[in-house]
This record gives C-alpha cells, structure tokens and sequence, in this order.
C-alpha cells in the first residue's frame, strides 16, 4: 500500500518524533493532538531539533524548511479519514487509546492500518475495540525517536500477515530496524528494562546505595551508556510506574512489584526531568 499521508495521533515527544522521521522520509504528516496549542508545541519541538541538525551541518537549512512544510497540526481526529496510515501515541492509558482507535476504525478508511506506539498495553485488547482487528499492529518506537533505531512490532492475536509486512517495509523506509516481537506485557524492550529500574530503584530504597552510585556501577562497571535511575529519570517515573503495574499485573509475578519508593515519588509528583526533579534535580 503507497503512503503518502501518515498521521500521528498525539504530539507530544514521541508523537513528535514520529512525525519528523515520517517527515524526514519524505511523507505528508498530519500530526494531531487535542488542541492546537499542544500540536503547535510539538510542531515548534521538531523546528528545534532541525535547526540544530542545520547547525551541526547535518542537513541544510533548506532541507530544514521542506521537512516542516510536509507537517500540518490537525485538533479533529476527522482528519484520519485523509490518512493512508496512523500511529497513534497517545498517553499511556487504556481508556483513552481504546476511545481512540474507536473513532480511528470509523473515520479511517477501511484499508488503512492503526499502529500504537504503546509501549506495554495489549495490542490485542486495543484491537478488540475495532472492527479490523487485523489491521491493527503495536509499533514501538524508542525514545528519542529520531536517534534510536529500534522499532518492536508487536502482532496481536489477530493482526494478519499482509499487515505485519507492511508494517516492517515502513520502518525500513523510515530509517528504522523493525524487530517482531509478539502480544505480550512489556513487549521485549520494558520486560527487560523496567524491571531492571525498579531493582535500581530498591537498592536506593533499601540502602544499598545513593542514586548517583547506583548509576556510576551500571555505566563504568556494565558498560551502559546512561544509569538506570537518570534513565528513569528521562522517561518519567510515572511512566516507569504505569508500566510496572502493568508488567505485575499482567504477568502475575511479585518480581514486578513496584518498588514502594517508585510510588512515593509519582505520588510527591517528583517525576523526573519533565517535573524538575526525580532521582536528580534538573533547571
């Protein structure tokens, strides 16, 4: 199936991101968020990130302004009836993607596929609400998006082998490495990850350690390129919560439980960089 016309339902950093590589590959982008202001403020956050590329020479200034022209803010998810295919990144929360892909599955036509870039609801449950379960698929991109390589595909129960196809050629296209993965809580990517967070977070709880020793053994002893809990930090420790929930509810084992302190600390509304302060401080 061509795609010319690709919308992103949700403007916000990951939406956003989406939206540029879309862009950036030379698709028309209708990027769509509850109002205008927020679809503005994702738009304005792209133009940031061009213009540094344009400073660091990675890409010309008019290169620059081609790419903000293929992208237009839409308010009216109305506007999916135009779309050849939609990713929707919205937040976090099962109530609100279900009501979304309700209104996708009416407006959208009929051919076109309904990705999510949830990154641990079902996909399967978000189908169910459609009336082309086939046709819809997780896309899981990593954050940030136009930097990170990885895109988890993630087939629910239904969706069909034509769609999976798809699905992959559009995040080569993208500049992307698709990985299969199938319907599970957490997908590959944050049954690993979060868990391994959640530990971090226990060992500050416990006493083990402060956070900033925490994070100098991760990186300097295992190699990794940021610590766990400034990792934990950058995604939002809401974030980070919702998913353990998530993982612990529906898999059922107490070695997802949340760590009690994660929960003091979304319930203080110390959510990390986005709030100003988490495991660290930030200005």
């Amino acid at each position: 199936m061509a795609i010319k016309t690709f919308m992103v339902i949700g403007a916000g950093q990951m939406g956003a991101g989406i939206a540029q590589v879309a862009a950036q590959a030379g698709m028309q982008v209708l990027l769509n968020d509850i109002s205008a202001e927020a679809a503005n403020k994702g738009l304005a956050g792209i133009g940031k990130i061009l213009e540094r590329n344009v400073a660091k020479g990675k890409m010309s200034a008019e290169e620059r302004e081609a790419v903000l022209a293929r992208i237009r803010p839409s308010t009216s998810l109305e506007d999916a009836a135009a779309a050849d295919f939609i990713v929707e990144a919205a937040t976090e929360n099962l109530d609100i993607k279900t009501r979304i892909f309700q209104t996708l599955d009416r407006v959208a036509r009929p051919e076109v596929i309904l990705a999510t870039n949830t990154s641990s609801l079902p996909i399967t449950e978000i189908a169910a609400v459609t009336s082309r379960p086939a046709q819809v698929i997780g896309m899981h991109f990593m954050n940030p998006v136009p930097v990170m390589p990885l895109v988890e595909v993630i087939r629910g129960i239904a969706t069909s082998d034509a769609v999976y196809a798809c699905v992959d050629e559009l995040a080569r296209a993208l500049g992307k490495t698709p990985v299969e993965v199938n319907d599970f809580p957490g997908f590959v990517s944050n049954r690993v990850l979060l868990p391994m967070i959640n530990e971090a977070i226990y060992c500050v709880y416990e006493g083990v350690a402060m956070p900033e020793a925490v994070d100098a053994v991760m990186k300097l002893g295992m190699n990794h390129p940021m610590g766990p809990l400034t990792l934990a930090d950058f995604i939002g420790l809401d974030t980070c919560l919702s998913i353990m929930e998530i993982l612990h509810e529906g898999l059922g084992d107490s070695k997802y439980r949340p760590c009690p302190l994660l929960r003091k600390m979304v319930k203080a509304g110390w959510l990390g960089k986005k709030s100003g302060k988490g495991f660290y401080e930030y200005a």
